[in-house]
Order: C-alpha cells, then sequence, then structure tokens
C-alpha cells in the first residue's frame, strides 16, 4: 500500500503544480550535474572536466559529508572547497539525503535551511541557487518550499527541457550505467540542438566498474564529446539558468 500511496504521490508532483517558463536559449544548452557526491564524482571527474574547460553542478548533501552512500566514500569538506574553488557550481539536495515524500513542507524546508546553513559556513558565505531532488522524488507540496527558495529544480525524468518546462521539476536524462545502454545520446544531443532546448544530465560515482548510479570515466568523456560536436553551450545549471529562463 506504501508503495502505491508514494506512486502516485510522485504522479501528483510531476503533474500538478507546475509552474511553467519558457525556454528559449539562442542555442542549445547542455548541462551537467552530480548528485549527493561521491568521492570520485570529484577526484575522477574533476581532471576530464577540466581537460575540456567543462563546469558542471555539484548537488551537496551536508550530511553525506566524510561518510558512506551506496557503498561508496562520500566527498570530504576539502573536496567541497576544491571543486567550488574551480568554479564549479554548488548546489542543495537536502541535508539528510532524504526523499520529499517523507517530509512536510516544514520539514523540508528545515533541512533545506539547515544545508544551507552548513554550506554557507564551509563556502564562506555560498549561496546555493538550484536544486535536485533526491531520488527524483518531488512531493506535490514540495515544489512552492523550492520555488520560494531557489532558481529552479531539477528532477530525473528523461527528457529535453525545450518550448515550455516545469521550473520547479526539470527533466534530465541519467549518466548511470544502468540508463545509459537505452539512451541514442548522439539523437538527444541533436534533438537539443534544433529544439534549441536545454538537456540536463545527472551522475554520482565516476569510475571503471561503477555502481548502477554511476557511469565510466570514458561515458563522462564520451557525452562532453557529443555535447560539443552538437555545438551546445556547456553550462553549470543556475548560468544555464539564466540563459535559457524566460
Amino acid at each position: 500500500m506504501k508503495a502505491f500511496i508514494d506512486k502516485m504521490r510522485r504522479r501528483a508532483g510531476r503533474y500538478l503544480d507546475v509552474r511553467t517558463v519558457d525556454i528559449a536559449p539562442k542555442r542549445g544548452v547542455f548541462s551537467l550535474s552530480f548528485d549527493d557526491i561521491p568521492a570520485s564524482a570529484w577526484t575522477e571527474a574533476g581532471p576530464i572536466l577540466a581537460e575540456h574547460g567543462v563546469k558542471a553542478t555539484y548537488y551537496v548533501c551536508g550530511g553525506l559529508s566524510g561518510g558512506s552512500n551506496m557503498g561508496l566514500p562520500q566527498f570530504e569538506v576539502e573536496h567541497l572547497q576544491a571543486l567550488h574553488e574551480a568554479g564549479h557550481e554548488v548546489g542543495c539536495h537536502t541535508y539528510e539525503h532524504v526523499s520529499t515524500l517523507t517530509l512536510t513542507p516544514a520539514e523540508l524546508d528545515a533541512s533545506l535551511a539547515q544545508n544551507a546553513a552548513w554550506v554557507a559556513e564551509r563556502l564562506n558565505g555560498h549561496v546555493m541557487t538550484t536544486f535536485a531532488y533526491p531520488f527524483g522524488d518531488a512531493a506535490l507540496g514540495s515544489k512552492a518550499v523550492i520555488d520560494k527558495r531557489f532558481l529552479c529544480g531539477r528532477g530525473v525524468r528523461d527528457g529535453v527541457n525545450a518550448g515550455k518546462a516545469d521550473r520547479n521539476l526539470l527533466q534530465a536524462i541519467g549518466l548511470e550505467s544502468r540508463r545509459l545502454p537505452g539512451y541514442d545520446l548522439e539523437t538527444l544531443m541533436a534533438q537539443t540542438a534544433a529544439s534549441k532546448g536545454w538537456l540536463v544530465a545527472y551522475g554520482h560515482d565516476v569510475m571503471d566498474g561503477p555502481t548502477p548510479y554511476g557511469c565510466t570515466p570514458d561515458d563522462l568523456d564520451r557525452v562532453i564529446r557529443l555535447a560539443k560536436a552538437a555545438d551546445l553551450e556547456l553550462l553549470p545549471v543556475a548560468r544555464a539558468w539564466e540563459m535559457v529562463a524566460h
């Protein structure tokens, strides 16, 4: 019964309280993001991003710092400070890495405030301006909370953001070993360019032999090369929002 109720709540969050924004960049845009921040999302992905001159968005949960998630070591504070210093965006992913389906709006707001304070203390007052839903779960009551605090919120439903989109539940594709075989990445990049849309990708760990939720270094390198070959502009989420949203 609980699984059925959660499924209905996910559907409600997806289709109700839609806060429409027109997506209209001058050319197609591609954004890379990493959720939770496993250590390898910086130690392995960072050099690849630097080689390509690409800035990404890292969605952080302060409560995961120095711990373990999905059996993998998570980021240390030094990793977070290094990627911020390198010019990558730091965005919000709740403090505890918790599904919004399990929280009241007030509890979600408290988690976001806790994460904001934790990040600001460690990144010289940095204010996070974009959000990614843990597990992609967007409870209906959560969207107004996200709208109040952030420019936009990103989910995990496949697709290119083009024409009109829900600013608090943007579509994305997963740079995940369980999902990548099902994508025609060249076509997705071409569609983004042709529609002058915005394609957002999210991943987790980056390593040889990744988890089902991560990708290999070669996967990351390939998706960047494909985006460049399609003449997409590669920008972190907050900077992309400034260009695409009208």
